[in-house]
Parts: C-alpha cells; structure tokens; sequence
C-alpha cells in the first residue's frame, strides 16, 4: 500500500459452527487483542482479519459484506487465495479466483514470503 510500510498477507480456510456475525465478533477480539486500534480506512494496523467468504453465502448487513466487497480489486488477496481456491467461484461475480486473478487491475507487488502451508487441524 503506498506510504504504509510492508505487511504480511495471508488467507485462511477454515470450516466453523460459527454464524457469520459470530465469526465477525471473534475476529474483533483477535484484532483488539492484538493492539488494533480502527482509526480509518487503509490506515496503518497491527492486524486486519477480513472475512472473504462464508461459503456460496451472500449477505449485506450494516457491519458485515460476505464476500468482501474489495477481495475482487486486491492483488494481495487473490494471489494467496489462488494457492488454496483457484476454482473457487466467487458467488456474485461467478467467476473463479483464477480468473479474477488473471483479471485484477491492481498493480500493487507480492513478494512471496514463504510457501502455501496446507495444515488440518481439527
């Protein structure tokens, strides 16, 4: 992001009991837990924890966008989705990570930090 100093990305599959909004509010604690402070848009954070999908579900509600509204425009989230989802298709656009990967007009770098980790954990 220009004029933030470099961040660590990753994307996590995970299965959950948990309703949407449940998954939301504990994802709030990790971030307070880990010093977030919510200043503003594209500010500077300790930690960031966004939902992209939630399954083939759909939902707008005034605290939660399931998919993500911006995953489809951010090179730094499809590239590591594509290592775990290419075929993955995107319930509103209906189009694969793969796809919009080979698509997105984002010219932001990805530097690879490490390799995909495919660990289950039960």
């Amino acid at each position: 992001m220009p004029g933030q100093p470099w961040f660590l990305n990753t994307v996590v599959e995970a299965n959950t009991l948990l309703s949407p909004q449940e998954l939301l509010e504990i994802c709030l604690i990790v971030e307070e837990e880990n010093f977030r402070k919510r200043k503003g848009a594209k500010e500077s954070r300790t930690l960031d924890i966004d939902i992209i999908f939630y399954g083939d579900r759909i939902l707008k509600t005034p605290g939660l966008t399931i998919p993500h509204p911006e995953f489809r425009n951010r090179r730094f989230v499809l590239e590591p989705l594509a290592e775990i989802a290419p075929d993955f298709v995107d319930p509103v656009g209906r189009k694969s990570i793969r796809h919009l990967l080979e698509n997105v007009n984002d010219p932001g770098g990805i530097h690879l930090f490490a390799p995909p980790l495919r660990q289950k954990i039960l």
